[in-house]
This record gives structure tokens, sequence and C-alpha cells, in this order.
């Protein structure tokens, strides 16, 4: 048990602004080993993240005045939380991502550009895109249930973050070994963590499907797990393997599709 919380707090501390320092962070500790078993508590972060933002989420929708702008109001309000709270560090993958694959056709030179701290056209847009995708999906999500957009936005955090590894488990880390902030967690993924990684994400669907029966998930896992697949068909053809942006990319594409999905799936209900 000491070893489990031990693993889960090494991968808050690595994917959210929460402070794990001091006492604890020596408690804790830190070697590569442990950051590859961390791995398999990405998932639960998305607990973590997906109840601060669900408790936002209905807070504002229950405490703002009942106008239509009330949803996009608390979307909005969720998705600073969320951003906050992780430090934009997978909005950040996705902008670098885009940098470097729409930067330049050439791998290595696209490579070189994602190590660019600087945002470009091609990342600014993909930001724009992504966060007013998140936020346009929850409001009208809202419109057609608050306490079931609640549900959803909390699966989609816990979701989201599970499908990054299938990209770990079943691809190359490539670009420069040594400078990645992802290699020590990235260069292998064992079946048994890809296994408890899953154990949270199913733990979460469960929970979900428990609190709001006859709801069309399957269409939100369905879509999350669509996009995880096109992002790994992209940076496969492109890079080889995939970056650490690349999966941050993947964690904000699942997020997107985990709404998209869900709302097809009840409008076609």
């Amino acid at each position: 048990m000491s070893q489990f919380v031990r693993h889960y707090l090494l991968a808050v501390q690595f994917f959210t602004r929460l402070p794990v320092t001091g006492r604890l962070a020596d408690w804790v500790g830190y070697s590569p080993a442990m950051l590859r078993a961390s791995a398999a508590h990405f998932p639960g972060v998305g607990w973590l993240v997906g109840a601060l933002m669900s408790g936002v989420f209905f807070a504002l929708l229950w405490c703002l005045p009942p106008v239509s702008a009330r949803p996009w109001v608390a979307a909005m309000g969720a998705t600073i939380a969320g951003v906050l709270l992780t430090g934009a560090f997978h909005e950040d993958g996705l902008a670098d991502l885009c940098d470097g694959l729409g930067g330049s056709a050439d791998r290595d030179r696209a490579l070189t550009i994602m190590k660019d701290s600087r945002i470009g056209s091609f990342g600014a847009i993909a930001l724009v895109l992504a966060l007013l995708c998140k936020v346009g999906l929850l409001a009208l999500l809202a419109q057609t249930g608050a306490l079931r957009a609640v549900f959803v936005l909390f699966a989609a955090q816990v979701i989201s973050r599970a499908t990054p590894l299938l990209l770990i488990y079943t691809m190359a880390h490539v670009g420069d070994a040594n400078g990645s902030k992802s290699k020590p967690l990235a260069d292998q993924l064992s079946t048994a963590a890809l296994l408890a990684g899953g154990l949270w994400a199913g733990l979460a669907m469960l929970l979900v499907v428990w609190l709001y029966p006859g709801a069309p998930w399957w269409g939100a896992v369905l879509g999350a797990l669509l996009g995880a697949l096109w992002m790994r068909g992209w940076l496969m053809r492109r890079l080889q393997g995939f970056t650490g942006d690349g999966l941050g990319a993947t964690q904000q594409v699942s997020e997107v599709l985990f709404y998209f999905g869900f709302v097809l799936a009840l409008g076609v209900q």
C-alpha cells in the first residue's frame, strides 16, 4: 500500500501543480523506475482532476442565475480550473506537437521545432480550437442535463488519461532521450501497469454508469478510443513513434472526442 501511494503521488507531482514538497516529497522519493511505475496511475490523476473540474462545473451551474449564458460560464470556469490544476501540461503538448508537425514535413526538423518553447501559428490555432471545442461541448451537455454533464466531465478526465498508455505500450519513444521529460516513464510500460491504468479507467466508468444509468456511455468511450487510434496512426506515420508532446496531444484529442461521442450518441439514442 505504501508503494502504491508513493507511485500515485509521484504521478500527481508530475502531472499537476498540487504541491508534493518537503517531507512528503522526501518520503515519495524519485527514480526513473518509480516514474515508469507511476504511469499506471495517470488515469488515477484524472480522478483528481475530474473531481475538481466537476465540482467547479456543478457549483457554477447551481449558483449562477438561470439564464442562457449559464452553461457557457460554467464550462469556462471548469476548463480554467483544469488548466490551473495541471499547469496546461497537456495543452502545451498539443500546441508543441502541432507546431512541429505543421511546421515541417521532415521528421528530424519537426522534432526540433517541438523542443522550442515558443508557440507558433499551428500550435496557437490548435490550442484555441481545442479549448473552444471543450467549452462548447460542455455547455451543450449542460443544456441536455446538468447532472449528466458533470458525470461526463469527470469520466472524460479519467478516460482521456488512460488512452495515452496505449501509445506508450505499443510504440517506441522518439526524439531527444536525454532532454525529454517523458523518456523515463515512456521507455517501457509493463502489461501490469497497462492493466492497472485500465482498472482506474474501468472503475470510473462503472461509477458513472451506476450514478447515471441509461446514458450512451459507449459513444463517449468509443470516441476517446478512436481519437487515440487516430493519434497513434498520425504519430507513427510522421514520427515513427511518440514523444511526450504526442502523449499530451492524445489526452486532449481523446477528451474532446469523449464529449463529442457522448453528444452524438445522445442525439441518435
